[in-house]
């Protein structure tokens, strides 16, 4: 179970979604993964997509989207007011964690390879990044 869900190991409080459908203003987008925190969105809505912005994206980069998700939909979740955002390279084995501020997105961490980091907003666990990497055998 996860540690952010009901709080069995970790600290609770959050929705975590894959692939979930944002309808944010005019823009319909579909991040990796999304995470509301249960304050803010206490029943799981019964649409089929989220109109409340999440509290944190992930987005999985790869040669086809890295562009997109780095350039236009990392500018729209920053508008719609999405709190922290990451971005996964599985390639380049890489994780950049962004938090928003008022005017900007700022970088809060860069990591990669076999790091172990407390990546906002879950930083209340260790995460250990080799996790994240599909390494031949």
């Amino acid at each position: 179970m996860n540690p952010f869900d009901r709080g069995r190991g970790g600290p609770g409080g959050w929705w975590i979604v894959d692939e979930p459908e944002l309808h944010l203003g005019r823009n319909v987008l579909v991040p990796d993964l999304a995470g509301w925190r249960r304050e803010r969105l206490p029943a799981f809505p019964r649409e089929p997509f989220f109109t409340l912005a999440p509290d944190w994206v992930c987005e999985v980069l790869s040669p086809a989207t890295a562009r997109l998700d780095r350039l236009k939909k990392l500018s729209i979740y920053w508008r719609e007011g999405v709190g922290h955002a990451w971005l996964v390279d599985p390639v380049l084995e890489t994780l950049e964690v962004f938090r928003r501020l008022e005017e900007a997105w700022l970088g809060a961490l860069a990591a990669g390879g076999d790091d172990v980091v407390r990546a906002e907003p879950f930083d209340a666990i260790e995460l250990t990044l080799t996790g994240l990497w599909i390494r031949p055998a």
